[in-house]
C-alpha cells in the first residue's frame, strides 16, 4: 500500500468551498479525512480526502497526488456513483463534475422530463 504525499492546499479547499456555496447558496461544511483508494487492481493508497453531505448525498474528493483527483458521491454503501472519468487534473473540474453528475442523478430519480436533441420532451 502506498501513501499519497500531498494534502489539500488552502487554495484547493477555497475552490471547493466557493463551488459548494455557489451550488447550494449557503455554506456547506467540509471535512478532511484519509481514505484507502484502489489505484488499480494491484495498488491501493491512503489519500487525503474531502467529504461533504448535501441534499441527501455524500460526496468525496480524493487527492491521489499533486493535481490528480478522483471523486464520487453516494447515498448508501450500496448506492455509489462516479462521474465516468477516473481522474481529474483540476480540482474545480473534479468538484463540478461530481456536483453535475449528482444533480443529473437527482433529476433522473425524480422523473423530470429530459429534452432530446430534436427538441421534444421525453420522460
Amino acid at each position: 500500500m502506498q501513501s499519497a504525499d500531498a494534502e489539500f492546499s488552502g487554495d484547493e479547499l477555497a475552490v471547493i468551498r466557493e463551488m459548494l456555496a455557489q451550488r447550494y447558496r449557503k455554506e456547506i461544511e467540509i471535512h478532511l479525512a484519509d481514505s484507502e483508494v484502489s489505484l488499480d487492481r494491484e495498488t491501493t493508497a491512503t489519500c487525503p480526502t474531502v467529504y461533504w453531505h448535501a441534499r441527501g448525498a455524500n460526496f468525496v474528493v480524493f487527492k491521489l497526488a499533486p493535481q490528480r483527483y478522483r471523486t464520487q458521491f453516494f447515498y448508501t454503501p450500496h448506492e455509489q456513483f462516479g462521474t465516468g472519468i477516473d481522474e481529474y487534473a483540476d480540482i474545480g473540474e473534479c468538484v463540478a463534475a461530481a456536483l453535475q453528475t449528482q444533480a443529473d442523478h437527482e433529476r433522473d430519480q425524480a422523473g423530470a422530463p429530459v429534452e432530446d436533441p430534436k427538441g421534444s420532451e421525453n420522460k
